[in-house]
């Protein structure tokens, strides 16, 4: 660590057009405590901080470890994070494209990013999606939290989960997704009585598969998410029971921060993969005390 502080960059990921994004700390590695790395979203103005470790490189490119932390504490895993840190290491990298073996809390997956022009477009495979129907009481418990009314809920309500379970509700329309105002310490209650990270609260997608989404999770300390990839990775994969394979789903404009996230879905022997992506802004560097 320097004398001037910790060394932190904000990356903005999941651009919408070159603009918008999330913004998401990202730091190299270094010998802070867990409620140290708590402290350094808030005071980066940031949801979410990453922390980067290049362990080795192999010839498939480097093996990097990634740790994810919102005020609450740490997270198995984050997909805008992700993002981020494949824009941050491609940057310091160097040259046109860059890979990596990336490896998160129990999860070892591959990940890449290219340069486009002024920004970054990553990609990587969020691991294998679990879905289930939710019980009545999961239902009765969120949804009125969130301010659903029958009116505007679509069918198809998921429990999905890439690490940690969240519950995917379908809206009717875009103006519905846009008009609700859920109750924050009621949702963080039934959230946490559930053990549900969150709510991913998405339009119908029309049939080019273009829809809209919003990310209430309150029990990790960020009552709403200007971009949530692994959440549109759980959507990607229930869509693709549908035979939508591909999806692209906008997020961040109640926050007037407007983003993006693309996902892809194909079968093969192993079953169904799903491939995110993303575009990200490599903005500016500071340190933090």
């Amino acid at each position: 660590m320097s004398r001037h502080g910790l060394p932190v960059t904000i990356v903005r990921a999941c651009l919408r057009d070159g603009q918008g994004g999330s913004p998401t700390a990202v730091l190299d590695e270094a010998p802070l405590s867990d409620d140290e790395r708590r402290r350094v979203p808030a005071a980066m103005g940031t949801s979410h901080a990453v922390f980067v470790s290049v362990r080795d490189s192999r010839p498939g490119g480097p093996v990097v470890s990634l740790r994810f932390f919102t005020a609450e504490g740490e997270l198995p895993g984050c997909g805008h994070g992700t993002v981020a840190a494949l824009a941050f290491l491609a940057e310091r990298a160097g040259g046109p494209e860059y890979r990596a073996t990336i490896h998160t809390a129990g999860r070892v997956f591959t990940g890449s990013s290219v340069r486009e022009n002024t920004h970054f477009k990553a990609a990587f495979d969020p691991g294998p999606v679990d879905l289930r129907r939710p019980t009545a009481i999961e239902c009765d418990l969120v949804l009125p939290a969130l301010g659903v009314t029958p009116g505007t809920l679509a069918p198809g309500t998921r429990v999905a989960s890439v690490g940690r379970s969240r519950l995917l509700v379908p809206l009717t329309t875009r103006s519905a997704l846009t008009a609700l105002s859920p109750d924050f310490e009621r949702l963080r209650d039934a959230c946490d009585r559930l053990g549900f990270l969150g709510c991913y609260v998405y339009s119908v997608p029309t049939p080019s598969g273009r829809a809209a989404a919003r990310m209430f999770a309150p029990s990790i300390g960020v009552e709403e998410d200007i971009a949530n990839a692994n959440s549109t990775a759980c959507l990607a994969a229930h869509l693709a029971g549908q035979g939508i394979s591909d999806i692209a789903v906008d997020m961040g404009d109640s926050l007037g921060s407007p983003a993006t996230i693309t996902a892809t879905t194909q079968y093969d022997a192993s079953g169904l993969q799903v491939r995110l992506g993303g575009a990200a802004d490599v903005t500016r560097s500071t340190h933090i005390p």
